[in-house]
């Protein structure tokens, strides 16, 4: 799909509102990269997917991706040798409970739902990684002692020369011949090591190691050479424990690494359910129906794109039918809707009308809604709407001037009207907004005529807006182009 037109049309803006129903990062970031497709039975399978969320909203309106999270940083790290902390473990396992749970759900509503199921059937299982985790780390994120026996073992130890390090300077503390030297009758740390607030004017009257003062110079905060070693002890039994939880979060890590390429697919998989979801959800609130979408004819024999067709074989049997269609951007509670509808035979559109009419609206509304259809999105049409799919959609709107380039409006407009013409085909849908505008008017009229004569004659749907008043003769006189009209309502 071309790109500028996706920017002048600002589908963009369109992808950022769907993101925002998005239940975590993953799915928003698909949002945001959705694309149209030009495959009909894409198209319409994206479609089925919308209107299934949408009656799973109905019908199961708790239902959501559960825990999941944006895992894809763990992952990939797991994935390169790195160790994962035991919070980052959580979420890995919480994401495999919620696929696993969502699998046993759409597994019962198959039957009801299987372009949905179609997407969630297709997660792999969690390589009992979730009870790997779960025997290790507790649900506040803390390595259980029965990780492994030797944690169990360090632990014992570590607890049992706690005991004996606080019952031995608790001692200290209590004794009356060392209470007058301290600053107060606690027990504090300094550099993970027990130590006791000694006055400094008493140094040197409890036989210890000083390993710091307060910021006044009046405390010193001692060792006593009597809990050197249970200190020692304590600290090493620590650090053991430390290696331990170490090796314990890197062998999760490596069963992470190791399944890496199936965990990133669940993640897409739970994703892709989401954002069908957040399709359904913005279906709803903008209230979006589902269009009929329609296949181009195949003809045998086609010529190039760039000769010009027989009469009787221009029309590109395009359809466009829009009731009561509303631009998706604007205040829905001010918004006008549009009712746009080309018999069989017409394929060119002449819309005029005075300034803040809604000609220039118009045109971006049927862009977007072909846009959104082909992206699998509903749009704000009343039902029975039908829009053909187009292999392109190419805009040219707005101010196209070019400073960086040194170009005038009309030149922009004219280079871009130019690569249109040397792309479009009769599967194409040209959106052209004041043809013939910013020069003089007669000449501005001549090449509009000539460019709408070549858009007709290769069997282009175009849609024009324009002041001239010869276009307007000129598409009440030529078969395939019809005039519609827009105006300014005073009172609203």
């Amino acid at each position: 799909m071309d790109e500028k037109t996706l920017r002048t049309l600002e589908f963009h803006k369109i992808l950022d509102r769907l993101a925002e129903y998005c239940a975590f990062a993953v799915s928003a970031d698909k949002a945001r990269a959705l694309k149209p497709t030009t495959d009909i039975t894409e198209a319409r399978w994206r479609q089925a997917e919308t209107r299934e969320a949408l009656q799973l909203l109905i019908t199961h309106p708790d239902l959501t991706i559960g825990g999941a999270r944006d895992i894809r940083p763990s992952v990939e790290l797991a994935a390169r040798g790195g160790v994962l902390t035991a919070a980052e473990l959580l979420d890995v396992k919480y994401t495999l409970i919620a696929a696993r749970n969502l699998v046993r759900t759409f597994e019962r509503l198959q039957n009801q739902f299987p372009n949905l199921y179609g997407i969630v059937g297709q997660i792999p299982p969690s390589f009992g990684l979730v009870d790997a985790i779960t025997r290790t780390i507790s649900d506040r994120g803390d390595i259980l002692d029965s990780a492994s026996p030797k944690l169990a073992t360090i632990r014992r130890d570590l607890r049992i020369a706690h005991d004996r390090l606080m019952s031995k300077l608790q001692r200290m503390v209590n004794d009356p011949n060392t209470t007058p030297y301290l600053q107060e009758n606690i027990i504090t740390q300094r550099d993970g090591r027990f130590v006791l607030p000694l006055r400094s004017e008493f140094k040197g009257r409890i036989k210890s190691v000083v390993h710091d003062q307060s910021a006044s110079g009046a405390t010193l905060f001692v060792e006593p050479i009597a809990i050197v070693e249970l200190n020692n002890e304590y600290r090493e039994l620590q650090l053991a424990e430390r290696d331990e939880e170490r090796r314990i979060l890197y062998e999760l890590s490596v069963q992470v690494g190791d399944h890496a390429d199936e965990m990133i697919r669940t993640l897409e998989i739970v994703a892709e359910l989401d954002l069908a979801l957040a399709r359904a959800k913005y279906a709803e609130d903008t209230r979006s129906t589902e269009p009929v979408l329609h296949p181009f004819p195949v003809r045998k024999g086609e010529p190039p794109r760039s000769f010009v067709l027989p009469p009787e074989k221009r029309n590109p049997e395009s359809v466009i039918r829009l009731y009561q269609a509303r631009h998706p951007l604007l205040d829905p509670k001010t918004v006008v809707p549009i009712d746009l509808d080309l018999d069989p035979q017409t394929y060119v559109l002449v819309i005029t009308g005075p300034n803040t009419g809604g000609k220039t609206v118009t045109l971006k509304t049927v862009g977007l809604m072909a846009l959104m259809a082909q992206s699998g999105l509903h749009i704000p049409v009343h039902s029975g709407s039908e829009i053909s799919l187009f292999q392109n959609i190419y805009a040219d709107i707005g101010d196209e001037q070019s400073i960086e380039q040194s170009l005038s409006t009309f030149s922009s407009h004219i280079t871009n009207i130019r690569r249109i013409l040397e792309q479009a085909d009769r599967r194409s849908l040209v959106i052209l907004d004041e043809l013939g505008a910013g020069t003089d008017p007669q000449e501005g009229a001549a090449l509009a005529r000539s460019l709408l004569t070549y858009l007709l004659e290769h069997g282009i749907t175009t849609l024009v807006t324009t002041h001239h008043p010869e276009l307007k003769a000129f598409a009440h006189s030529v078969p395939g182009a019809v005039n519609a009209s827009v105006e300014f309502d005073l009172e609203t």
